[in-house]
């Protein structure tokens, strides 16, 4: 048995990527593998229904574990509370209950300037992160009051070191640093574990990142101390199997920094 046999996770932006050289190439995907290795049930969402139907099959497959695929994208046109509410609903009609809420999910038009940036490019930014988390954050609570859960939401170096041609990016992600915190302040009474990681991984948004914008992709991404960038399922995915764990309790609202797989409490 794992770790985390028997709980159910809600993880956005979970659908199935890989690397070129065949690893797992999304954080959402590195960390649906790394639960489902330690047995958890899974509730994973995005917008591509292709992507998130490869990662059930593959996962239970691999994992003998069960996968619900809810299609979710919050976004500027839409009820977004509606939409959360549906995955939320779905999950516990499925599993029962919730143990764990992963707010991974987020797009944005990285490399354009500020200058540049439009208004839509920015709401993308804003409502598929910030809001996204936010209306996931409302809609779990309770279901996380009971089972004295976690949430583990993810910002970036974007926002703390200001990336050239992140200006969306970077706003989105430091809401959820400031939101996290808020959430942690609020919600340790009822036991519930709130952190948040600003990870640096090699994904293959990142591998797509340097071949359209090389000379941004220079500016912006730093070869971490370690000498390597952070593996999605052993590095990221591990850290939040950890983030999970009843042992980690302690640690209500801590902030996680990964730099290629170097772990800091600030």
């Amino acid at each position: 048995m794992g770790f985390l046999t028997g709980k159910t996770a809600i993880i956005t932006g979970a659908g199935r990527a890989v690397l070129s050289d065949g690893r797992c190439g999304s954080i959402g995907y590195g960390i649906a593998t790394a639960y489902a290795k330690e047995g958890a049930n899974l509730v994973i969402t995005g917008r591509n229904v292709k992507k998130l139907e490869d990662a059930k099959e593959e996962l239970e497959r691999l994992y003998n574990i069960k996968v619900l695929i809810v299609q979710a994208d919050v976004n500027a046109g839409a009820d977004n509370e509606a939409v959360v509410n549906h995955v939320v609903q779905q999950t516990i009609d499925t599993f029962g209950s919730i143990d764990v809420l992963i707010n991974n999910a987020q797009a944005s038009a990285s490399g354009v300037p500020l200058a540049e940036h439009t208004t839509d490019q920015f709401n993308l930014a804003l409502y598929s992160g910030l809001y996204a988390a936010f209306y996931y954050m409302k809609a779990c609570y309770p279901y996380l009051a009971k089972t004295k859960g976690s949430v583990i939401n993810f910002a970036s170096g974007a926002g703390l070191f200001g990336n050239f041609g992140q200006c969306a990016y970077a706003a989105a992600k430091e809401g959820i640093r400031g939101l996290t915190r808020v959430a942690a302040t609020e919600w340790a009474k009822d036991g519930i574990n709130v952190n948040i990681v600003c990870p640096l991984a090699w994904t293959a948004q990142l591998e797509q990142f340097e071949k359209a914008y090389p000379d941004a992709f220079k500016q912006n991404v730093k070869m971490p101390p370690a000498g390597h960038y952070g593996d999605a399922e052993l590095e990221i995915g591990r850290v939040c199997v950890q983030l999970a764990s009843p042992d980690f309790k302690y640690m209500t609202g801590e902030t996680l920094t990964l730099e290629g797989g170097m772990g800091q409490r600030p």
